[in-house]
């Protein structure tokens, strides 16, 4: 069955929206499994940039269904608001939304941000991805067939109202636009304005929301190609990331599973998107970080132009690592690799790789089981020679012939990670548009 996952092998921002966006051009159906609207892809095509935060990055594409799978969270309003922004500039894409999706309600987001404000937090979003996924998990939460129920949303609403208005007050935290302590005494008033607004979400919606788990196994009875697209990274995975310092669903190749209803029998290939370098949003260890202010880590920043797209926020920025990588492989079983925004590294005199640790005076190539070690650990350094930018004409000569179009640095520095990793990279990145790629299963 020709079933693809796409997976960010590193802390997210590896560049997905676009890889997807190129398979998609193949692709019949383009399914998103995990996380919410914290996450953002940003595609370029024909010139056009689109920047996507629920919906799968194959809405660009004529004639690919779209789907929002079962492991996503779902801020309605959200969903509704990047329709609308695709239908101003002409695209109305084929999308189907699973009726178990959980729902992201207002109440979620307050405690996020109560717990960020409180010191607790780990520099989330703020958008309710966590507690979110704490009522998915608790069995208590509304999911997106309950918005086409108003029976079952109001029930959901008045078991779950109460209990969470309750935990704002223990954390001294606020509800926006209303008066807590009036709706902890009564309240039926708030539940009554939530049930008239999801529901009016899902009358919106109603024509999408289905049962996605049987719309993707008609889509492989009819042997069609279906790539299945993560949000975040790798090491952002709730089981396999830098603990506690992740998100709260499972970001790596499993997860594609459990979150779309796809058995993993039917999976023939999952690309694993690493970017040249490493990025990474909010806290957590970060072994290879460089000073984003001065040399390597200014250049890296500002050519990459790495701020995120969902929040802005600027990203921490540090050199390739391959402890990681190689951990990534082995968790996602990855078949080959998407490498990105190689075009970044042009313009720097030489580049570094990180190839193994040093911690507490040993060294070692293997991800430390701790995070704890993994935040005292000390990189141990490959290093390369840089070479001059790229410029459009060599990118564009690149893409329609291959590396041999590149510099001899560029090419041996991919080749030098493909060796080290044992996995072919087929996709080499130079830049943020589609054209800007080149296909090494057709041009070496």
């Amino acid at each position: 069955m020709p079933v693809t996952v796409v997976v960010g092998a590193q802390w997210g921002d590896e560049g997905k929206g676009k890889v997807t966006d190129f398979l998609a051009a193949q692709a019949d159906v383009v399914a998103r499994y995990q996380g919410g609207n914290n996450a953002g892809h940003t595609v370029v095509a024909n010139g056009v940039e689109h920047k996507l935060h629920l919906l799968p990055s194959g809405v660009i594409h004529e004639g690919v269904t779209n789907v929002v799978g079962n492991g996503l969270v779902v801020d309605p309003a959200v969903l509704l608001s990047e329709l609308k922004g695709l239908q101003s500039k002409g695209i109305r894409p084929k999308l189907a939304v699973s009726d178990r999706a959980a729902v992201i309600l207002p109440l979620h987001r307050a405690l996020d941000g109560a717990s960020e404000d409180a010191g607790a937090g780990i520099g989330t979003t703020r958008r309710g991805i966590g507690p979110a996924y704490v009522d998915k998990v608790g069995r208590v939460g509304v999911r997106m067939g309950d918005l086409v129920d108003p029976r079952a949303l109001r029930a959901r609403l008045e078991a779950l109202v109460p209990e969470k208005l309750a935990l704002l007050a223990h954390r001294k935290a606020g509800l926006p636009g209303h008066d807590l302590q009036a709706l902890l005494r009564d309240p039926a008033p708030y539940v009554e304005e939530l049930a008239k607004e999801y529901a009016g979400h899902g009358e919106a919606l109603a024509d999408k929301i289905t049962d996605t788990v049987a719309l993707l196994h008609e889509s492989l009875e009819r042997n069609e190609e279906i790539v299945l697209e993560g949000a975040q990274g790798t090491f952002l995975d709730v089981d396999h990331g830098t603990y506690p310092y992740v998100t709260s669903s499972n970001t790596t190749a499993g997860g594609a599973c459990t979150g779309t209803g796809i058995p993993p029998t039917v999976i023939d290939s999952v690309f694993g998107i690493v970017k040249a370098y490493t990025t990474r949003v909010g806290g957590g260890p970060f072994v290879t970080e460089l000073d984003w202010q001065q040399g390597a880590g200014k250049h890296l920043t500002d050519v990459g132009h790495e701020f995120g797209t969902t929040t802005g926020r600027r990203r921490r920025t540090g050199w390739l690592d391959l402890v990681l990588l190689r951990r990534a492989a082995q968790v996602n079983g990855m078949t080959s690799i998407a490498l990105t925004k190689l075009d970044v590294l042009g313009g720097l005199p030489e580049i570094q790789v990180c190839v193994a640790y040093n911690v507490n005076g040993m060294e070692t190539n293997k991800l430390p089981a701790r995070t704890e070690d993994l935040a005292i650990a000390k990189p141990v350094y490959e290093t390369f020679p840089g070479f001059e930018p790229l410029p459009k004409a060599t990118i564009s000569k690149a893409a329609r012939e291959g590396l041999s179009a590149l510099p001899t640095e560029a090419r041996r520095y991919v080749e030098a990670l493909e060796d080290a990793l044992d996995v072919p990279i087929e996709i080499v990145g130079l830049g943020p548009a589609r054209e800007q790629t080149v296909d090494r299963r057709v041009h070496g």
